[in-house]
């Protein structure tokens, strides 16, 4: 298939440091073009990717510190409007800027929704553009907005960019952002009544720099708090690897939390909190432990010891590959071509159907979905 995928601008692809929607594009790109198909990435210039790179801005947006990013991204949306024809199927992942084009590119067009959708703005946002086919990364985070959902599909990772430690090591992690819904402070609260080193590895961005110079900073004068700071991917593997457990102590509905399959990878657990996602990708008392309390994850920390770090390694592998995720989204793009307007939305193997607003490869959780086998050509779809 000759397949466009569309990335925000505001990192690489991959990111050169932290970025988690660009580096599924990279993730996903590259697999794609590895099963053999043509593919052009609409991406920023430092990008690097094995598929046709059309750049869209010379540099990421804030590595660059652009402090005005909405006309990278009309650019950006005219150069796929220009080359739309080319494509089976163009894929956006830059959130909703380019509904309005979508009627008007003549060819089959999918977005996949990266952020979190409960925001007030978003219902009405989304019921302007009712025929807008959408992927979700998770179940949970369509619940707030009826849409044209036609899939969910979880994020993989190729399975060789992180390899297995069995041991891990003797500390506790925290991967990501420093910011008020990802609670770094419960990671610190949590690794203080445990007793256990903590290693906070994260970015601040310039709207947080005062929750962390004022809440955070203080509480990092705790000799058991080590501030590592930003880390790129060639330093993660060390870093989750030596992990006796990464902390996911957030505090809202996070679509889905690419660090928790990182840590997996490693065959490193998880000790999450029940919000958003997570129960889709935390398996309890396999691939870690779902909390809902300091108390509950204090206590956590002192029974991670007893899971199988193996079977960590396993449950990655067999339900968060890049290459489990590119068939998935194969699946999808066929599913357009055949009928770009309106999908098949016939009875679900759940008994759900579109009203409902649920997916049309909806699967049990922590299963990789699949389509119903009326909706697709059986020829071209592998089971």
């Amino acid at each position: 298939m000759k397949i466009a995928q569309v990335s925000p601008l505001m990192e690489s692809v991959p990111p050169k440091l932290y970025g988690g929607t660009e580096r599924i594009v990279s993730y996903l790109t590259e697999e794609l073009v590895r099963q053999g198909h043509e593919v052009t990435l609409f991406a920023s210039g430092d990008s690097e990717t094995a598929a046709k790179l059309i750049a869209c801005a010379p540099q990421a947006l804030r590595l660059a510190q652009v402090n005005d990013t909405l006309p990278h991204h009309v650019q950006q949306l005219e150069k796929v409007r220009r080359s739309a024809f080319e494509f089976d199927v163009l894929h956006f992942h830059t959130d909703y800027l380019h509904f309005p084009l979508v009627p008007s590119l003549g060819a089959p067009v999918v977005t996949t929704t990266h952020g979190r959708l409960d925001w007030p703005s978003c219902r009405p946002l989304f019921a302007e553009f009712p025929d807008i086919a959408l992927v979700s990364v998770s179940d949970d985070q369509r619940k707030p907005l009826p849409a044209r959902w036609i899939a969910t599909v979880p994020h993989g990772l190729p399975t060789d960019l992180y390899s297995f430690s069995p041991e891990g090591g003797a500390y506790l992690a925290f991967l990501g952002r420093i910011s008020p819904e990802k609670r770094p402070d419960r990671a610190i609260e949590i690794a203080r009544r445990a007793g256990v080193k903590l290693k906070i590895a994260a970015k601040v961005d310039k709207v947080d720099q005062a929750y962390f110079d004022e809440t955070i900073r203080p509480l990092m004068r705790d000799p058991l708090i080590e501030y590592v700071g930003e880390i790129n991917d060639s330093q993660k593997q060390a870093f989750l690897a030596g992990a006796t457990a990464l902390l996911f102590p957030i505090d809202w509905p996070e679509p889905f939390g690419l660090v928790q399959i990182e840590a997996m990878a490693c065959g490193t657990p998880v000790i999450a909190w029940r919000r958003g996602s997570v129960p889709e990708v935390v398996e309890h008392g396999v691939t870690g432990f779902i909390v809902e309390s300091i108390d509950q994850a204090v206590a956590a920390v002192d029974k991670v010891g007893s899971l199988s770090r193996g079977a960590v390694r396993r449950r990655f592998e067999a339900q968060f590959s890049i290459e489990r995720a590119a068939r998935d989204y194969v699946r999808v793009y066929q599913s357009l071509r055949a009928d770009p307007i309106v999908l098949p939305f016939r009875e679900r193997r759940s008994g759900v159907d579109r009203a409902a607003g649920r997916s049309l490869m909806h699967a049990p959780t922590r299963r990789p979905p699949s389509f119903p086998a009326a909706a697709l050509d059986p020829e071209t779809i592998s089971p």
